[in-house]
């Protein structure tokens, strides 16, 4: 496997997380919730229950990871160093001090010309400059723990620094809960997750029976979304049959595999670095060169959806898995 293409897994897939644990009182996500439902998918689960504990405001939180985060006051200045803070972030009607992602460019978000105001990390995901990254006076820094966990004594003693690690929706929600304790955003942070439960309940209740499928890559070089290592991969269970399993960290599926299964919907992230792929250089018009491409169902019935990554493969949290959910419903139908 190429090096390329391990970047490529990095940036896309976290890896699978512990389910959560005992949080403070107020946090967390209701224990009913099921990972998955109908056939080829997670395994069958309880629907998702709509419940939504009230949260309290706290200046210490313990998350689903066990991590402890502490903040003398209510964070106001948070440094974004993965796209699910920002989420969490709009969630909540904050924006960061700064970001290295760009999520918030979204229409659904920010927009483009309110995100272009944001000032960007330098050094982009894979390397952030903790120069940089204090340089904006965070109170506190949100980053990944696989990524970014390697920041974390050159942060310490000048700002409070947070490594995420989710491995599904239930853990995104926990964060988000997490941080609405912090900030004292406690309503707003409620209102998202009601919002985001009742969306996901209504997509469970409309699930389709079409085999679907997410890939992802620059070229010729692919990765399958499964469940358990990509959060918005464990929703597809719930909501259309999808029969496809983590292979672990270096496994994949072969062209041969997916053409077995009879792919009926394709949604295809195409990882490009320096802005949104151009039309000729995305991922499905790269993967059309193999001969067996064309054989897919979804290729030969024009289902194949170019979705857009940053809300796909890197959002992760409660408004951008709603983006992925309404999309998904539509493209399913």
């Amino acid at each position: 496997m190429s090096r390329r293409m391990l970047m490529l897994r990095k940036a896309r897939r976290w890896t699978a997380a512990a389910v959560l644990g005992t949080l403070l009182a107020g946090c967390g996500t209701t224990a009913a919730d099921g990972e998955g439902a109908g056939k080829g998918g997670a395994g069958d689960g309880p629907a998702t229950d709509l419940t939504v504990r009230p949260i309290a405001a706290a200046r210490t939180v313990t998350d689903g990871k066990g991590v402890t985060v502490t903040t003398a006051a209510p964070p106001k200045r948070i440094v974004c160093l993965v796209a699910l803070c920002d989420d969490m972030l709009a969630e909540l009607g904050m924006v960061p001090a700064a970001t290295n992602s760009a999520l918030l460019s979204h229409e659904k978000f920010l927009g483009k010309e309110k995100a272009a105001k944001i000032p960007v990390v330098p050094g982009g995901f894979l390397s952030p400059e903790t120069e940089a990254i204090l340089s904006y006076r965070p109170d506190l820094v949100i980053g990944l723990e696989d990524t970014h966990g390697k920041l974390a004594p050159a942060l310490k003693g000048a700002t409070v620094f947070w490594p995420l690690q989710p491995g599904n929706w239930q853990d995104s929600v926990g964060y988000l809960r997490d941080l609405a304790a912090l900030t004292g955003r406690t309503e707003q942070g409620e209102a998202a997750e009601k919002a985001f439960r009742a969306k996901l309940a209504a997509a469970e209740k409309s699930r389709s029976d079409r085999t679907a499928l997410i890939i992802f890559g620059s070229d010729e070089n692919f990765g399958v979304a499964t469940p358990g290592n990509d959060v918005t991969a464990g929703l597809m269970p719930k909501i259309a049959d999808y029969p496809w399993k983590s292979r672990g960290v270096e496994g994949t599926y072969s062209m041969e595999e997916i053409l077995a299964r009879e792919v009926d919907v394709l949604f295809v992230e195409t990882l490009s670095f320096g802005g949104p792929a151009a039309p000729g250089e995305r991922l499905s018009d790269k993967l059309a060169k193999n001969p067996l491409w064309s054989k897919i169902p979804a290729v030969r019935n024009g289902r194949v959806h170019e979705v857009d990554a940053e809300v796909w493969a890197k959002g992760r949290g409660t408004r951008s898995l709603g983006i992925v959910l309404d999309e998904a419903a539509a493209a399913l139908r």
